[in-house]
């Protein structure tokens, strides 16, 4: 005569806690199936039963509904297990960071996982590991530009008081061009790469057909873009006095109008025509510093949505394309908020301890 199982009793509480579980759609799978392993057994289900409709085997179906008779619910966690023992430890950690300090071998332009592990003699999993939970990327790169004006504070300051409090009865305007873009012409289309994505494809060769300027005026408050797209010939003094002076002509005369531009030679030394334009000021970022003028924000939005990628059979068409574009760029465009709180150089620590310990 076999020896009858062990009859499994629950109350409420518990009972409910273990439907909550099997039908959880979060939690971990193993959960899943135990808590639906014990409901079996207090319907009085067999273990071949439960076994089959769970595709576990019976052992495992009386070894949890026995944890679950001694223990309750704690009984269907895992035990805390020791695991092995480390084998790379604080050393370890030490020693790559003081290898990153220094240069790699000779040939070599930056270290990596694998020359890592040669130079220290240990495996390269383990200093992938370790580059991971610090959150070091070696193969990631980050440019910026710092700027040596000894006036940097007062020129960024005047800059940055414009966009946050700018004066009243005025237009606050970010002015700069994007010179020698290209027109260039070439077979366009989508193509299937090697994993089977559906990407677009520009053919390797091309048709110059010559380059344009594009003078760009970015009104801050609104955000809108006047542009003028020229010859690229006309990028000189005179060219942007020129497109100053037709961006006046369509605004209203009365106000004052305070042009955000850079140091590049063109905008420099135009005291006499200030003069004669009494109501318009010019405000110069600071010498490698031309990040603060906001208009760059559109000029990188201008690269990515409408250049990149696109075949010009001409100049001219390469002008209707730009002057399209902004034209539906202002049809919902918003303003740029500035939200650096803090407008300083990036500095340079060759330490990687410095940031891991």
């Amino acid at each position: 005569m076999s020896r009858r199982g062990r009859i499994l009793e629950t109350d409420q509480a518990t009972y409910a806690k273990l439907l909550e579980a099997a039908g959880s759609r979060s939690a971990a799978a193993v959960e899943v199936q135990r808590a639906r392993l014990i409901l079996g057994c207090l319907s009085g289900d067999s273990i071949k039963s439960i076994a089959a409709r769970l595709s576990t085997s019976p052992s495992t179906v009386i070894r949890w509904k026995n944890r679950f008779f001694e223990n309750g619910l704690a009984g269907l966690s895992d035990y805390q297990r020791s695991g092995r023992p480390p084998k790379y430890k604080e050393g370890f950690k030490q020693a790559v960071l003081r290898k990153l300090e220094h240069d790699p071998p000779a040939g070599y332009g930056q270290w990596d996982g694998v020359l890592l592990a040669k130079e220290l003699g240990v495996s390269k999993d383990a200093v992938w590991r370790l580059l991971r939970g610090h959150r070091i990327s070696l193969a990631r790169k980050r440019t910026w530009c710092v700027s040596t004006d000894p006036a940097f504070a007062a020129k960024a300051a005047d800059v940055v008081g414009l966009y946050l409090a700018p004066p009243e009865m005025a237009m606050v305007l970010c002015v700069d061009e994007k010179p020698n873009m290209q027109a260039l012409e070439r077979r366009t289309g989508y193509t299937i790469s090697s994993d089977r994505k559906l990407v677009k494809g520009l053919e390797s060769t091309y048709k110059r057909h010559g380059t344009l300027n594009l003078f760009a005026a970015l009104d801050v408050a609104s955000g809108t873009i006047r542009g003028q797209v020229t010859p690229t010939s006309e990028k000189t003094k005179k060219g942007f006095l020129a497109f100053i002076e037709d961006l006046l002509s369509e605004l209203p005369s009365e106000l004052e109008y305070h042009v955000i531009v850079d140091n590049h030679s063109i905008h420099t030394r135009h005291e006499a025509w200030l003069l004669n334009h009494e109501n318009v000021f010019f405000h110069y970022t600071p010498t490698g510093a031309s990040w603060l003028n906001m208009v760059e924000i559109w000029f990188g939005i201008f690269g990515r949505k409408s250049l990149r990628g696109k075949s010009f059979s001409s100049t001219e068409e390469m002008a209707r394309h730009i002057e399209n574009f902004i034209k539906s760029y202002n049809q919902n465009a918003t303003p740029f908020t500035w939200r650096k709180r803090e407008v300083r150089g990036a500095q340079l620590k060759n330490n990687a301890r410095n940031f891991c310990n």
